[in-house]
């Protein structure tokens, strides 16, 4: 199967983030206006009416190009005049970028660097990589950052904070809509729903599915399902704190040993994130409201925010685990790296919570499984399902969404949930941390110009292969590119 590059690599788990439509050659752009049936060869000029024109989709004497209209910079311009960077192969058709790596931004490429090289922003398909943006043709790129308030290159949104379930996720990409198993159709990110004509996992036009999600003139587009990858990466917000035996230490962490549940009510709050359940009070490990309440957000005094990709394997079909004995992801980093705190027991950077969230469809049935020293709470459809709670060593939870258990958190078969799993490491004596996941493989769309699937191959319009159908999974994919193994 073709390797395609995926910005979110959510498939299968959580909700499926792709990229482009086709991350190899997404085909000619149009130009947005009402394009005239011209005809497609020189022979269908013997039934035209009137002299030859400009714009009239056949090449004239004396024309270079003709593309059915008289708009400039879309490769023929309004005299008929080849434009720099394009070739137009067919007469009435949209013209396409002579080549990659020619400075020149034409056709359906998103960037040129002037070189076809990968890695540095502007792919070898000139197509922008995730994280990048290309401002100049001919000029580098530059990185952008997420987080800044400005939405630029491959950035869907924006909105200048390190949280998750707000619409826009810490890496910029938007995240579903969904209230009682039912999803509002979100543009660009990667599954199409009903009220969208295409979604094929971004906002940019040129590629077949429009800015808006149409699809746009002389493309068509079809639903693809994946298949399962081996593994799948999810974003996950880490915050490291110090202990309480530090200066600006967080009181909770190195602080009392022990089993502690309840510490969170059976609710998320309105923000999504956990409510502390005792107002005015403390429990056996906790020291209130105001310092639980900055576990899970940013706090200059007290944490430091880092974001990150947790990567789950597939053990079965549709479900996949991480479990890891020795959890200590910010090793080296956070306070350590400012210098303000010294590695712990082993060298490593004890103290820190985590933050992950995903969505999937209710099968029936399913089982999910936790362990965690020390805090683990789950959350599903914002209702509380497992409660590991406490400083202890490693202890497991699990959950069957099947019967009573179903009922309790409002699900329903074949609707889509969040589930949210918050985790802290508050001692230093050990960490281990597993989680597992069910989801779900919903369609994206694959769009291709023309006459994919008719049977004959067009390679000038990125055509590699055509078996007469738009099916994946037979050698010949929906965009007609040859899939590979």
């Amino acid at each position: 199967m073709r390797s395609r590059s995926l910005v979110s690599c959510l498939a299968a788990v959580a909700w499926i983030v792709a990229t482009s439509c086709a991350d190899e050659y997404a085909g000619p752009p149009v130009d947005g206006g009402d394009r005239a049936d011209a005809p497609r060869d020189a022979d269908a000029g013997e039934d035209r009416v009137g002299p030859p024109a400009c714009g009239d989709g056949v090449v004239d004497p004396g024309e270079a190009c003709d593309d059915a209209d008289r708009v400039p910079n879309d490769g023929c311009d309004d005299r008929c005049a080849l434009e720099p960077g394009w070739v137009c192969p067919e007469p009435g058709r949209p013209c396409v970028a002579a080549r990659c790596g020619d400075s020149i931004v034409a056709g359906g490429e998103q960037c040129d660097d002037g070189n076809a090289d990968a890695g540095d922003g502007c792919s070898g398909v000139c197509r922008l990589e995730e994280g990048w943006a290309c401002d100049t043709p001919g000029s580098a790129c530059r990185r952008t950052t997420c987080g800044d308030g400005v939405v630029e290159g491959t950035e869907q949104c924006e909105d200048g904070n390190h949280d998750l379930g707000d619409g826009c996720d810490p890496f910029c990409r938007r995240e579903p809509r969904c209230s009682d198993g039912v999803c509002s159709a979100v543009c660009g990110d990667g599954v199409r729903l009903e009220a969208e004509a295409c979604d094929d996992g971004n906002t940019r036009s040129g590629d077949g599915c429009s800015a808006d999600c149409a699809i746009e003139e002389g493309y068509t587009c079809t639903d693809v399902v994946e298949a399962e990858p081996a593994r799948v990466a999810i974003p996950i917000v880490y915050r490291d704190f110090r202990g309480s035996d530090l200066p600006d230490g967080h009181p909770d962490f190195q602080y009392a040993l022990g089993d502690d549940r309840g510490i969170v009510a059976d609710r998320l709050g309105p923000d999504g994130k956990p409510v502390y359940a005792h107002p005015g009070g403390t429990t056996r490990t906790t020291n209130g409201q105001a310092v639980f309440d900055v576990w899970y957000r940013d706090s200059t005094r007290y944490n430091r925010a880092l974001v990150e990709r947790l990567t789950l394997d597939r053990t079965a079909p549709g479900t996949f685990v991480f479990d890891s004995g020795e959890f200590f992801p910010l090793d080296g980093r956070g306070f350590v790296a400012e210098g303000s705190e010294s590695p712990r027991n082993g060298g490593h950077n004890f103290h820190f919570t985590s933050e992950l969230r995903y969505w999937f469809v209710y099968a029936g049935g399913e089982t999910l499984d936790f362990r965690g020293d020390d805090d683990v709470w789950v959350f599903i459809n914002g209702r509380l399902a497992v409660d590991i709670g406490g400083v202890h060593g490693a202890e497991t939870g699990s959950v069957t969404l099947d019967g009573a258990a179903a009922a309790a958190y409002g699900l329903r078969v074949g609707g889509t949930y969040e589930a949210v799993v918050f985790q802290a490491e508050r001692h230093t004596s050990e960490s281990s941390y597993r989680l597992t996941l069910r989801g779900f493989n919903p369609p994206r769309s694959e769009c291709a110009w023309g006459q994919c699937g008719d049977g004959a191959v067009q390679s000038v319009y990125g055509e590699e292969c055509d078996d007469g159908n738009r099916t994946s999974g037979d050698g010949c994919d929906a965009n007609c590119h040859i899939e590979l193994g």
